[in-house]
Formats: C-alpha cells, structure tokens, sequence
C-alpha cells in the first residue's frame, strides 16, 4: 500500500509518498512560492539526485497537479500510474475539540475543518485547500486527515483552561489545544520500543525544539499538558515567537506605541523570540556562531531559550508527581548537542543526568543519558510524515 502525506502550508507544499508495506519512503519533495512569481518544485527520488521544476503553480491544486505527474514521471516518478497511490494523508493543523484522533475526510469534516479555521486563520485554509485539490485530481482515493491538535485532547480540564470567565470557553472556544502533537505522539511510541516499557505507568517529557518548539507531558501514553495554548504562540521561546509574556504587554504597546491589534499580534509572532533578542537571527545556528564569536545579545537569546525549556521541564515533572524519560527532537533538538546539554544543565535534582560523550550527537535515535542516571534522556529525530501515513493506512483500511 502507497500512502501519500501531503502538508500544504499558505505558499508551500511538502510531500513524501511512503511504500506502507515496509514503510520506505519512495520519494519526497517541496514546492516552494506557490502563486508567487518563481514556484519551484524540488522533488527527490530515494536513490536518485534531486530534479527542480522551475514553472508557474498560480494555486495548490496547480501544486498538487506538479507534485502528482512529478511521481509518475518516466524518467524520476516513483511509481508508473496515479492508480498505485492508494490512500492520501494531509496535516491539518487545528482540528479544535471536534476531533480527538485522525478521521476519514467526507463532506461533513471538511466543514468542521473550516468551522476551525478562526482558531487557525493562517494555517487551516491551505490545509482544506490542498485536500480539496486531491479530492478533485483523485476523486477516488480515500483521503485521511490528521490533526495536530489530536493528540492532546486527552488533556484534563485543569491542564486546558485558562482563567477566564467561563462563558468565554463555552462560546468560543478559548482554552489550550497545543500542537505538534503529531511529532509529540510519534517520539513517545518510539520511547515504547526503545526502553521495551509500555507507555502505561511512564511518565515522559518530550521536547519538540525548533523554529518553532513545545513541550509535552505525557503520562501513562496520553499528553497530560503542553507548552503551546490556543495558538502556537503561547508557550517557549521560540525562533521569532515570544511565547510566554504579561498580556498586559499588549494593551501596554497599543497606548505606547499607538500600535493596532495586528502590529501588536505580528510583533509577537514575527519579531520576537530568539530574533527579537539576539538582534542576529531566528536560526539557532546564526545565533550560537554569534555568541561564539562574543556576541552577548546572541549568548542571552541562547540563555534565556534554554532557560525557559528548563523550567517547564520542572514544572511538568511537578504536575505528573515526577519524570522517568526526557526526548529531544527536531531540528535544534536533534542536532545540538550544547542546546541539550545547557537544558540538563541543573536538573540533576530530577535525576537528570547526560553523558558529553553519548550527547556528541547529530540526527540518529541514541539515549544520551549517563548509566545511572535515574531519568533516561532520549535523542529520537521525529517522524511526523510517517505518523500521518500509519494513520491513514489503517483508516483507509477500513
């Protein structure tokens, strides 16, 4: 069974169609300045050099129509007919409290998907997009979606309301739905295989660090808490978000600065975060070549993002009555290795204890921890495509 992962963003697409029998991927690619001047295609063949399409896409479904003759291709497709893609899978970023796992697509959850998209304005209309372009271009081919909010609707109420009049919950919606949940789900079941513990009884920290980056706890297998709210700017620091902060900042610039709503909101989530401290950048490794070579702002940007991983790492710790397993993945997380190292650094009152040997590390799945230490400290690189692709599988089974 092929399964093809689709994640559409609101000018890009990235795509991998997966050989579900073995769970090989058979190609991959990216389109890039979708109704922009300049879309490209780089679409990759496992096996083979990468192949750019420079050629106008004015829309997704112009996207979804490169991405599909691309597969076919006689020359660097990857299987010989649109007949051979069994089932589609597409991240959709909110699925609100409507959906607590992956559904099969039908007319009824495409419209509870736009009825989401206040919640996510930026992020669940190319979602929808991409999928009606599939239905159009496949129109027999079962299509999945999977949510990133999903995976923790198994939050209690205590982890997911605010403090707000509670009216405000029952009306709109307000309270923490969190993301990357996908991401999340996937290093903690390969927490399971790793130590040979089932979930049940285990107490897990995953760390999700990147660009963008949050936190989850995740007790007896099921998220507990996480770091993002009702959008992804609540939480960490981030590459240009400022995750946590007084709100009365807010009110505080608009009287100030006589700054709208919007300036004060892309403020936030634009200029902010590693960004708006180092002054340097919003790559994590533009800053730490930065703050090598002396530069204080970038040194305190670094500080202060570790700062803020360490201290949810207490408090989730606090919340589920103790920790047994620390996971560091994405792209920071997985590649850097004093990133990780500055986190521990300090949590050996957890029981948290990392060998600089076992932590020279880049991208592969290794347990960084020391032998004794008490809690057992993970590097798992995550795989959020084929968490999609399982899913859609076994629901396109059925």
């Amino acid at each position: 069974m092929n399964v093809l992962v689709i994640n559409c963003g609101s000018s890009s697409l990235k795509y991998q169609l997966i050989n579900m029998n073995d769970e090989s991927v058979l190609a991959k690619g990216l389109v890039e300045r979708i109704g922009i001047e300049g879309s490209v295609l780089k679409h990759e063949k496992t096996g083979m050099d990468k192949v750019v399409i420079q050629e106008p896409m004015k829309d997704h479904k112009d996207a979804i129509n490169h991405v599909l003759t691309a597969l076919v291709d006689a020359n660097y497709g990857a299987v010989k007919s649109l007949n051979e893609v069994d089932a589609v899978g597409h991240r959709v970023v909110h699925g609100g409290e409507k959906f607590a796992d992956s559904v099969l697509i039908t007319d009824e959850v495409i419209k509870a998907m736009k009825e989401c998209i206040e919640l996510a304005p930026l992020h669940n209309p190319p979602n929808i997009i991409g999928i009606e372009a599939c239905q159009e271009l496949l129109p027999s081919v079962p299509m999945v979606g999977v949510f990133d909010t999903a995976f923790h609707q198994t939050m209690p109420p205590v982890s997911y309301i605010y403090p707000l009049p509670y009216e405000l919950y029952e009306e709109l919606g307000i309270r923490r739905y969190g993301f990357h949940g996908t991401s999340h789900k996937y290093v903690s079941e390969r927490v399971e295989a790793l130590t040979g513990k089932e979930l049940e009884g285990m107490k897990i920290i995953t760390c999700h660090l990147g660009n963008g980056a949050s936190l989850t706890a995740i007790k007896d297998g099921k998220s507990f808490d996480t770091s993002m709210g009702m959008t992804p700017l609540e939480g960490l620091v981030m590459g240009t978000r400022c995750g946590d902060i007084d709100p009365a900042i807010v009110t505080f610039l608009m009287n100030k600065k006589n700054m709208t709503a919007e300036q004060v909101d892309n403020l936030m989530n634009k200029k902010s975060g590693v960004l708006g401290i180092s002054g340097v950048s919003s790559d994590f490794r533009d800053i730490e070549g930065a703050a090598d070579e002396g530069n204080t702002r970038a040194q305190l940007a670094l500080d202060k993002f570790a700062y803020t991983v360490k201290k949810y790492i207490g408090s989730y710790a606090a919340a589920m009555g103790g920790v047994d397993v620390l996971v560091f993945t994405a792209g920071l997380g997985e590649n850097s290795a004093p990133a990780r190292k500055e986190v521990c650094s300090g949590l050996e009152f957890l029981g948290v204890e990392i060998d600089d040997a076992k932590n020279n590390t880049r991208g592969k799945e290794a347990e960084i921890s020391k032998d004794n230490s008490k809690v057992k400290v993970f590097v798992i690189p995550t795989n959020e495509e084929l968490m999609i692709a399982r899913d859609t599988k076994a629901l396109a089974h059925k």
